[in-house]
């Protein structure tokens, strides 16, 4: 059974920038469908999952079998990259990030504002559904990338380290039609510890 991460703040801990009924209503209605579409999906497939995490289902997605693959890429990223967007986001956030990883940042993208704006860019023109990301390639080496619906970057043997999700429920209850301010006010809330430790793993 695959399921999604605890919650590490309350419901409204993210406003004014994320209001309380969007979180709610993300995590315990969206985020808890693609878990339970996706357990229900392998179901029967015991032998297949035996020992596997999701990551390293999602990182071969050719090994899937056929009949369920497509299902569970949409499910399982939508577990996935769910998991790790609640997770990077804080109350209280390190406002910059330190030591290799800023140094990267420095070498790939000139600086920290740089890589902002390159992100927001990115997530603001993703056409319908996905998300913006920061990904780490090989020799940690960074890429900003994005993708569509429910796509991970763990497919392309890319490591992600920080997300944006566009979806219209990640901020329509609040934004309405205006993604822009939604993209501009998540680096309010973004921790920078977090994403640390996932370029540093």
């Amino acid at each position: 059974m695959y399921d999604k991460i605890k919650l590490p703040y309350s419901y409204d801990a993210l406003e004014p920038y994320i209001d309380a009924e969007t979180v709610e209503v993300h995590y315990t209605k969206h985020l808890q469908t693609y878990v339970n579409n996706l357990n229900k999906l392998l179901e029967g497939y015991d032998k297949f999952t035996k020992g596997k995490t999701l990551e390293e289902i999602l990182s071969d997605t050719d090994k899937i079998p056929k009949d369920i693959r497509q299902g569970v890429i949409n499910q399982g990223g939508g577990v996935l990259n769910h998991n790790l967007y609640f997770s990077i986001l804080s109350p209280n956030p390190k406002k910059a990030p330190e030591g290799k990883l800023l140094e990267e940042i420095n070498k790939t993208f000139g600086d920290l504002e740089s890589l902002k704006d390159k992100i927001s860019n990115v997530a603001i023109s993703q056409f319908g559904s996905g998300y913006g990301w920061l990904v780490k390639g090989k020799h940690g080496k960074l890429e900003v990338i994005n993708t569509l619906n429910q796509n991970t970057p763990i497919s392309s043997n890319l490591t992600p380290i920080l997300t944006i999700d566009v979806w219209e429920h990640a901020y329509y209850l609040k934004y309405k039609n205006l993604r822009a301010d939604y993209v501009k006010n998540i680096w309010n809330l973004i921790d920078w510890e977090k994403v640390e430790e996932l370029y540093n793993n």
